[in-house]
C-alpha cells in the first residue's frame, strides 16, 4: 500500500505538468510584421534624412569657409583677420561635431521610444493570449532560449498575429 501511495505521489506531479499548456512565439518575426513597426521604421528614416540634410548643410558651410580661409592665407590677409577667421572655423567645426553627437543620441532615443511602444503592444497581446488560452508560460524563441520542444509547446504565433490584426500568411518584407 505504501508503494502505491509513493508511486502516486511521484506520478501525480508529472501528470499535472503534462496537462499544463506551454506556448512559444518568435517575437522578432511578429514585431516586423506589425504595422506599427513599419510606421516606426519610416518615421525613423525620415528623421534620419532630416538630420542628414542639416548635417550636410553645416559641413558644406564649413568646407566653404575653409576654402575661403585658404584663399585668404594665399592673398596675404593681415594676421588679425586670419586669426579671427580661424577661430570662426574652429567654432563651426565644434558645432558640427556637437550636432553629430546630438543626432546620434536623438536617433537612438527615438528608436528606443518607438520600440518600447511596439514591445508593449506585443506584450499586451501575449498576455491576452496567455490568459484566454490558459497557458502557463509562453516562451520567446527570439529571446535566445537554447531549446524549446515544438512538440510539447504550442506555437501561439498565429494567435498573437490574429490579436494584433496581422494576416496569418503575412511575411516579413525584404529590406531595401
Amino acid at each position: 500500500m505504501k508503494k502505491i501511495l509513493i508511486l502516486l505521489l511521484l506520478v501525480a506531479p508529472l501528470s499535472m505538468l503534462a496537462q499544463q499548456k506551454f506556448g512559444y512565439v518568435n517575437s522578432s518575426e511578429i514585431m516586423q510584421l506589425m504595422p506599427e513597426f513599419s510606421k516606426a521604421q519610416k518615421e525613423l528614416q525620415e528623421l534620419e534624412k532630416m538630420y542628414t540634410t542639416e548635417y550636410n548643410s553645416l559641413r558644406t558651410e564649413l568646407e566653404k569657409q575653409g576654402a575661403e580661409f585658404e584663399k585668404m592665407q594665399k592673398d596675404s590677409v593681415p594676421e588679425a583677420i586670419l586669426k579671427n577667421r580661424y577661430e570662426q572655423l574652429m567654432q563651426l567645426n565644434e558645432r558640427l561635431n556637437q550636432y553629430a553627437q546630438e543626432v546620434s543620441t536623438n536617433l537612438q532615443k527615438a528608436e528606443s521610444e518607438k520600440m518600447i511602444a511596439i514591445q508593449t503592444t506585443l506584450r499586451n497581446a501575449l498576455d491576452l493570449i496567455g490568459k484566454e488560452g490558459g497557458f502557463v508560460c509562453i516562451f520567446d524563441i527570439a529571446g535566445g532560449m537554447p531549446y524549446i520542444s515544438t512538440t510539447l509547446c504550442e506555437d501561439v504565433s498565429s494567435l498573437v498575429k490574429a490579436k494584433l490584426g496581422i494576416p496569418a500568411n503575412a511575411v516579413i518584407p525584404a529590406k531595401k
